[in-house]
């Protein structure tokens, strides 16, 4: 197999992401402490993109929603980057000392996220499976069957996937690349697109 035929993309994966004049990239070191206590501060970071992008959209609530703009900006962005987040870090490999990285973009009327870590060919496999299970079934339907996986301690729910398409609408891609130095080492990157 040659190495070009060792990259694969599922779903809405954008090869090129448009310019963008706001985005905010953060970097987390495989090594670093906040990697060692990820769930705490995959959180904290979350919340920091939240509050950050909020800043661009006005507080009050519009006469077509009386929902508050910024604090609703906040929370989905909250959500989106602590899901995908968690998911990069659980299935990174930490021997590699290869970062994980999250960029958000910021356009007029869309959010892009871009996740990007490092992970054994085995992972991969077992995350490529629920991909193709996730594009071949009814997000509904798929999310009320992981629901039960998790209530019964059968396997990994994914719930989190699920909920960003679900409750939030985005639209997931993925593109798993070998690394030509080690071909064990798959760099996984994950784009979430989101409308505002």
């Amino acid at each position: 197999m040659t190495l070009s035929s060792k990259v694969q993309i599922f779903g809405e994966f954008l090869e090129e992401i448009p310019v963008s004049n706001d985005y905010l990239t953060l970097n987390f070191s495989p090594a670093s402490e906040a990697r060692k206590r990820r769930w705490e501060h995959n959180g904290i970071s979350a919340d920091f993109l939240g509050d950050y992008f909020a800043a661009f959209f006005p507080g009050d609530a519009t006469s077509e929603n009386k929902i508050n703009r910024k604090n609703t900006v906040k929370g989905i962005v909250s959500y989106i980057a602590n899901e995908l987040l968690e998911n990069a870090v659980k299935y990174s490999d930490r021997s590699a000392n290869l970062p994980i990285t999250i960029t958000l973009y910021l356009y007029e009327h869309e959010l892009i996220f871009l996740v990007t870590n490092y992970a054994q060919e085995i992972m991969v496999e077992k995350y490529q499976e629920f991909i193709r299970e996730l594009l071949d079934s009814d997000p509904d339907e798929l999310y009320t069957r992981q629901l039960e996986k998790t209530a019964l301690g059968t396997g990994e729910s994914h719930i989190g996937l699920l909920t960003i398409i679900n409750d939030y609408s985005a639209r997931l891609g993925w593109k798993f690349d070998y690394l030509k130095q080690d071909l064990s080492l798959i760099h996984v990157s994950v784009i979430a697109r989101f409308d505002i």
